[in-house]
């Protein structure tokens, strides 16, 4: 039974998020006029280290500097320029209302709660949609190329879950060139030496003393040198977790040992089966791909979804009439159409493949038409906004999509679970603060399109400045360098595990486990989950993590560069998050947003929540390898917008 995987050797707590009183649209302003500040003068006396060079990390560094603090940047790749955000294609969100169509902050508050099927905190989606209209003057300023009408105002295009126009992009490389506007601000501030950067550093543990978070422990990937860092705050901005399916959307160095041990060393986890499957990727076409292609959702503004009517129809697309095409979304959901939100227009598409009617190899895959777009704009208005997005299918599959439909199917994408945080942005460790997709904060049980970016500029340009310097200057801190009795001994416990990764000289591949893992993950906790599914996949998971333990092989040594021991790192806390994963999805016998229990789910298919019971975001305590996790529990409320039944129809 479920109850015997949930430790009772610690007491469940009510988490208290910190959240300000009054007015949800006074929350934030009063929050931070009642944060404590530190001097100009002071500033440079405090040492702050932050994890991850994306939007959330490098917004962070840059403002954190820019303001005085010491800050020490950790990045794994070769340049923050590197980092995952740059796969973010299609937009950002931002409440202008430029269009005039009945968008406001409220609106986009709205949005992100429904669309995030009531499972975030309303304080936090608001304060989310009220810093949007600040992102993107700051953007701007930076000089970021948002495309522009004929008369040089900002353009804007719609996204999922929404019936307004508010997404602002640069043709279809918004996340990157987003990056380069805060990789230009860290670099000013790498220059002005506020900054100091580490790149090729990977974090393997995080150091705890007198209950605060003081350092990081680190090893260069280059060089295989491990060594320690202190400093008075750890803010981790390393993304999410994605890879633990193996064929995600995300970089194949996205993974979750940062946060996973921080996890360790004591950080709760929120709402780990809080995962995301995204309609639009290019399908999988063979056994030994290692990551799938994400074709931006701001296709699904111009393209039509369909499928044929008749089950196992293997015909040219062009050569079946409008009257043998099922364009199902447009057909379910009339209001909406192809722009119901991802969790909905995923589980649809894998509905009618599942009953046969899915096209290509395999029958995994529905159309993704532009016929009609370049009828009505013409073929030069399609390839203004989308030009590089068919580039980029074409260099993949060799098929032109101006000519024929492109072949989209649900992958996973974006993970909605992260370390726990309050309000403040702090996890349940003082002095450890999360940032952007690490944590879990602000998108409930589903993301609404665009709104990963958003979330990530929001949280390193406008809130860690403000929360960080609130922490510094409300605590104490003993004077901590990494003689600290405390930095040799998480060294010595980073050094054990990699001597042990090296030793075992099994016969089975790193690869080999991670693939096996993401198959049985993708099967029993993917799109749909089920309670014979979810105990299945909790079986198999302790065994696959054994036989890791005996059975694999790690080539090389820890003197050098060593990809594989990375890769083998990873792994080993894929395996240890997977079944928190599973005992989290298992537990919430609920359907919400992207968590999908066939068990609980309306007469026509949709996801049908649990309000009296599961109003609550989910955070497990770890408590040992060999025990199960404690859960604790933060209710939600909503004075603002009440519950029901979504309807994108």
């Amino acid at each position: 039974m479920l109850d015997t995987m949930i430790s009772t050797q610690a007491s469940p707590q009510t988490l208290d998020a910190r959240i300000p009183p009054g007015p949800i649209e006074q929350k934030w302003d009063r929050a931070r006029f009642d944060m404590k500040l530190v001097s100009r003068a002071n500033r440079r006396k405090y040492r702050v280290i932050v994890v991850g060079t994306g939007l959330a990390g490098a917004a962070a560094a840059a403002t954190l500097g820019e303001q005085g603090y010491q800050v020490d940047g950790f990045s794994f790749h070769d340049s923050p320029r590197r980092a995952h955000s740059i796969a973010a294609q299609g937009g950002i969100n931002a409440a202008k209302n430029y269009r005039n169509d009945g968008d406001s902050i409220y609106r986009l508050f709205y949005d992100t709660i429904k669309g995030g099927d009531f499972r975030a905190r309303e304080a936090n989606a608001y304060r989310l949609a009220q810093l949007s209209v600040e992102i993107i003057d700051q953007c701007v300023a930076q000089g970021v190329p948002f495309a522009r009408e004929y008369g040089g105002l900002l353009d804007t295009r719609s996204f999922g879950g929404v019936q307004v126009e508010r997404t602002f992009y640069a043709r279809g490389q918004t996340g990157q060139q987003l990056l380069l506007g805060a990789y230009q601000a860290l670099e000013r501030q790498i220059s002005a030496g506020s900054v100091k950067m580490h790149t090729r550093s990977e974090m393997l543990d995080l150091v705890v003393i007198d209950g605060k978070a003081r350092g990081i422990i680190v090893r260069n990937l280059v060089t295989g040198a491990i060594t320690p860092h202190a400093a008075d705050v750890v803010v981790l901005a390393t993304g999410g977790y994605a890879n633990v399916y193996y064929l995600s959307t995300n970089a194949k160095a996205s993974n979750v040992t940062a946060i996973w041990r921080a996890h360790r060393r004591g950080a709760l986890f929120g709402n780990p089966c809080f995962t995301q499957i995204h309609p639009t990727c290019i399908p999988v076409t063979g056994e030994h791909q290692s990551k799938l292609t994400l074709m931006s959702e701001s296709l699904r503004n111009d393209g039509r979804v369909w499928v044929p009517v008749k089950k196992g129809d293997t015909r040219p697309p062009g050569a079946i009439s409008d009257a043998e095409r099922d364009y199902y979304l447009e057909r379910r959901y009339p209001s909406f159409g192809n722009l119901v939100p991802r969790d909905v227009a995923s589980r649809a598409a894998k509905e009618v493949c599942d009953a046969g009617r899915g096209v290509g190899p395999g029958g995994y895959g529905v159309y993704l038409d532009f016929r009609d777009a370049i009828n009505r704009m013409g073929r030069d208005a399609v390839q203004e906004k989308y030009g590089n997005l068919f580039e980029i299918y074409e260099r993949i599959t060799g098929e032109n999509a101006y000519d024929v439909p492109m072949r989209i199917y649900p992958a996973v994408h974006y993970t909605m679970g992260g370390l726990w945080v309050d309000y403040q942005l702090m996890s349940t460790i003082p002095g450890l603060f999360v940032g952007g997709e690490a944590n879990f904060s602000d998108q409930g049980a589903n993301r609404l399109g665009a709104s990963a970016l958003m979330q990530g500029l929001a949280d390193g340009y406008f809130i860690l400045p403000a929360t960080v310097p609130n922490y510094l200057a409300s605590s104490r801190f003993d004077p901590v360098n990494t003689a600290h009795p405390a930095f040799r001994e998480v060294e010595d416990e980073v050094r054990r595990r990699t001597e042990a990764l090296l030793a075992t000289k099994g016969k089975r591949t790193v690869d080999s486990f991670h693939r096996e893992l993401g198959r049985l993950m993708w099967d029993e906790c993917g799109m749909a989950r089920s309670e014979s599914g979810l105990r299945k996949a909790l079986a198999r998971i302790p065994e696959l993590r054994e036989e890791f333990r005996t059975d694999v092989r790690v080539p090389g040594d820890d003197g050098g560069l060593n990809q594989s021991l990375e890769k083998a790192g990873r792994v080993a806390d894929f395996l240890e998050l997977a079944e928190l994963m599973c005992t989290d999805a298992l537990h919430r016998s609920e359907s919400c947003g992207g968590h999908f229990r066939v068990e609980s789910q309306t007469p026509d298919g949709e996801a049908m929540r649990n309000d009296e019971e599961f109003s609550y975001a989910a955070a497990w305590e770890w408590t040992g390898p060999d025990n199960a996790p404690v859960l604790h529990k933060e209710p939600l409320t909503f004075d603002y917008v009440h519950p029901t039944q979504r309807s994108y129809k």
